[in-house]
């Protein structure tokens, strides 16, 4: 990378340590701590709302996403509108109301200790991995594409993440976000612009030759739950995930406490609902138009240079064969795609594209039987075009916003991770009665050893493919389950016992499912935890005997 693209990176992430530093003279205590003594704007909370999803995963992954799949993931989030219309008249002003820390504290006082423990637990252990596999996206292309070990890859993302996290607490976690959030929209907006210039064909056409093989097709009404991403396990599955995720987990429930007034956090929420859709669909359009840039420019066989060398390395008849197999079906899709540019007919493109894909996977199936691990090819498609292609300084720029979206996501989910340690457990069972200074320190030290946790995650999801299932994948096991314990809470004749067990049976359920059924997507597994729960503890509630008054 040209040392201009190297200083605009080093240059941004040092700013962002140091505004955080900076930021430090407002946490004497842990309400200021962990949530900005409730102070902070609604358009800032919905802005932080808005840059923990939009996480380096999605920058990398949901664009890579994009240019193998198209427009279809857009559906996962077609429940979140929904959600939030939900939480902003239910949760959302009974928590902010209850001047609660995390949103585990009102099962305690509806329900019993050991169901607030347990929750809390899951909700530690769902948002400890999927915090790794955060710090996993950028690491892993950086380490890729730049010869560096894995592990000062990690490094370098988490450790001054975890730093001004650890010092700044959520004023130095939010107001990074919105600087993030700037930097980031940018970065894609520009690298649109860039790519309608460089295609050598119409926006219009350029869209045609994408829909020609189904990359813009958003709708897919199929009531398959083997398919991943479609309308319904959308709108069903997704409004469960989205429910549970910013109404019980406190990676997002905090950033709402740390607003001035219920409306406000209704508001920041808001926010969510209406962007949310549109920012993803963004994303991945960058990703189909990278796409239709390499129909006119022959890319690699394999996007994933260090996998490459590997495989050239130690298979070199057999990667030689491939790769002239693939740079002649690449000529013949050029070919063809020129010519379905200007005709209506494109059946002859389609074809080339299958050939191509075919090859492609063939590679793939190569690095797999080479190096043992399976392909995550599609989250180095954005990263290469990025390095190749884009003008200088602006590469620098969208790198500096893929490091600053992993950065957003890791230090909210450190400060979300630390408050509940902190509140749910040491606070509630070891020291109940610590003064404001130790109860900070310790809050300082449990968010570095998150960090610290997160970090040697993030080294294992490496190899798990694409990133941004990853993630969906580790949240929706816990997210179900968790989220039905909620709903028993708002139930008027649930008791303890019913949503401890249920939250066990619906943990199970997932289970089961997960390991059993592998094929059911994992976007269901949020419908099956949900209703697990609020069948057993509903019934256990009935049948079980009423405690006697004291």
């Amino acid at each position: 990378m040209h040392p201009v693209n190297w200083a605009i990176l080093v240059g941004y992430i040092a700013y962002v340590l140091w505004d955080g530093i900076r930021r430090s003279r407002d946490t004497h205590n842990i309400e200021g701590y962990f949530l900005a003594n409730r102070s902070l704007p609604w358009w800032a909370v919905g802005l932080s709302v808005m840059a923990t999803q939009l996480s380096a995963v999605t920058m990398i992954g949901t664009t890579g996403q994009g240019a193998t799949d198209g427009l279809r993931f857009v559906q996962f989030y077609f429940g979140l509108p929904l959600a939030m219309v939900i939480l902003g008249v239910t949760l959302v002003p009974f928590l902010h109301g209850a001047k609660v820390f995390t949103a585990y504290e009102f099962l305690e006082k509806r329900f019993d200790a050991k169901t607030r423990s347990l929750t809390a637990f899951l909700f530690l252990l769902s948002r400890g991995m999927s915090c790794g596999t955060i710090i996993a996206a950028p690491s892993v292309v950086l380490s890729a594409i730049f010869g560096w070990d894995l592990t000062w890859s990690v490094a370098m993302i988490g450790i001054p993440t975890v730093l001004y996290t650890m010092i700044g607490g959520v004023q130095a976690v939010t107001w990074a976000d919105v600087k993030q959030m700037v930097l980031i929209v940018g970065a894609l907006l520009a690298i649109v612009a860039v790519l309608l210039v460089k295609i050598p064909v119409s926006p219009a056409e350029a869209l045609h030759l994408a829909g020609a093989t189904g990359r813009l097709r958003v709708f897919d009404f199929s009531w398959d739950v083997t398919q991943t991403y479609t309308f319904w396990s959308g709108i069903l599955g997704g409004t469960f995930l989205m429910l549970s995720y910013f109404g019980t987990d406190q990676s997002q429930v905090q950033r709402y406490l740390t607003a001035k007034s219920v409306d406000d956090a209704r508001t920041s929420l808001l926010m969510s609902a209406y962007w949310k859709i549109p920012l993803q669909a963004l994303v991945l359009i960058v990703g189909v138009l990278v796409w239709v840039f390499y129909l006119f420019t022959p890319g690699p066989m394999l996007w994933n240079p260090a996998a490459a060398a590997r495989v050239q390395a130690e298979a070199p008849a057999e990667y030689a064969a491939l790769q002239r197999r693939y740079d002649d079906a690449v000529t013949i899709r050029s070919r063809e795609a020129r010519a379905a540019a200007e005709t209506p007919a494109r059946e002859t493109f389609v074809a080339s594209e299958a050939a191509v894909t075919a090859v492609r996977g063939e590679a793939l199936e190569l690095v797999t039987r080479v190096t043992g691990e399976p392909s995550r090819d599609v989250n180095y498609i954005i990263p290469r075009f990025v390095l190749d292609w884009l003008p200088l300084g602006l590469a620098g720029i969208f790198i500096a916003g893929v490091i600053a979206a992993a950065m957003s996501s890791i230090a909210a989910e450190l400060n979300s991770l630390s408050t509940a340690t902190v509140i749910d457990f040491y606070r509630r069972w070891w020291r109940p009665d610590g003064s404001e200074a130790h109860l900070l320190a310790v809050s300082k030290v449990s968010t570095g050893l998150w960090g610290l946790f997160a970090c040697v995650v993030a080294t294992y999801a490496a190899n798990l493919g694409s990133l941004i299932e990853v993630v969906n994948r580790f949240g929706s096991f816990f997210y179900g389950s968790i989220l039905g314990v909620f709903l028993l809470a708002m139930l008027p004749r649930t008791r303890g016992p019913g949503a401890f067990i249920g939250l066990l049976a619906g943990m199970g359920a997932v289970a089961a499912v997960s390991f059993g059924l592998p094929e059911v997507s994992f976007l269901w597994h949020n419908v099956i935890g949900a209703v697990t729960v609020l069948v057993v503890g509903v019934s256990i509630s009935v049948v079980a005997p009423r405690p006697t008054p004291t």
